[in-house]
């Protein structure tokens, strides 16, 4: 043992000249990240140009595949993958940044697929994402439910326009609107100055039939019913908020982006 410690010794490159190694290739790796990104950026360019999509699946699949492939046997692989992942991350924040400038907000009643659609889209474009509904129950220390019954809508309201409110320093961010959010019109002008608006719309009954146990537990409040036409059960889903002119993208969610989602 000792014999191979001191044979180890005898070989084994200095210290510093290891790390001006790495070094060197941490700023070739930089130099090599900037191109990359500069390539983006010119796709971003082409595609525009020639009426093609920005995003393209599968094409993100068929490099990582090809990935997969040059690294396989590496005794670095998954380390090598993981890199790429974050690299492949950062790739699609630019190319968010060339679609969306500022957030993205999603409005519409409960039930029309916020939640859903906001996942869909922070994995899509590798953004970040906020629940407005969660982070009142943060700030005020209960459930929504206890807001309500304990100082009433109007508070609830308040507290909803000061989180919008504070989405203003976010950049890059989908922010999930609640239902009633838009039945306020300061809200509406608070989103429009740092977010592209996206309604998400459907029709009555498919609201009903997804989150009817939920009303029927604690009632329709005042922004449900308008909502829903003021009548509960008919009448146009958010229909407020095209009458305001609140959002800039309309979309029908028949069940979430797994079932279909259409965007004009």
């Amino acid at each position: 043992m000792p014999e191979t410690i001191e044979k180890e010794k005898n070989t084994m490159r200095d210290l510093e000249q290891i790390r001006k190694e790495i070094a060197a290739c941490d700023e070739e790796m930089l130099m090599q990240l900037e191109h990359r990104m500069h390539c983006i950026n010119e796709i971003i360019t082409y595609k525009r140009i020639h009426g093609i999509s920005i995003l393209q699946p599968k094409q993100e699949e068929k490099q990582k595949n090809r990935l997969r492939m040059l690294a396989n046997g590496n005794m670095y692989e998954d380390e090598l993958l993981k890199i790429f992942d974050s690299i492949t991350e950062m790739s699609k924040r630019v190319q968010a940044k060339a679609l969306i400038h500022g957030n993205i907000a999603l409005i519409g009643f409960m039930g029309s697929g916020k939640s859903s659609v906001c996942a869909v889209l922070k994995d899509m474009l590798a953004m970040d994402s906020v629940e407005c509904d969660d982070e009142i129950v943060a700030r005020a220390g209960m459930s929504i439910n206890d807001i309500f019954d304990k100082y009433g809508e109007e508070h609830f309201r308040d507290l909803e326009s000061e989180v919008l409110a504070s989405y203003a320093s976010c950049q890059q961010t989908v922010i999930s609107c609640g239902g009633g959010a838009v039945m306020r019109q300061k809200n509406i002008d608070t989103l429009k100055t740092h977010s592209r608006i996206i309604l998400l719309t459907a029709s009555p009954q498919t609201i009903l039939d997804r989150i009817g146990d939920s009303l029927r537990g604690r009632g329709l409040r005042g922004g449900d019913t308008q909502a829903l036409g003021g009548e509960g059960a008919g009448g146009e889903v958010d229909g407020r908020a095209l009458d305001a002119g609140a959002s800039d993208i309309d979309a029908e969610c028949l069940g979430g982006f797994d079932h279909g989602c259409s965007f004009p």
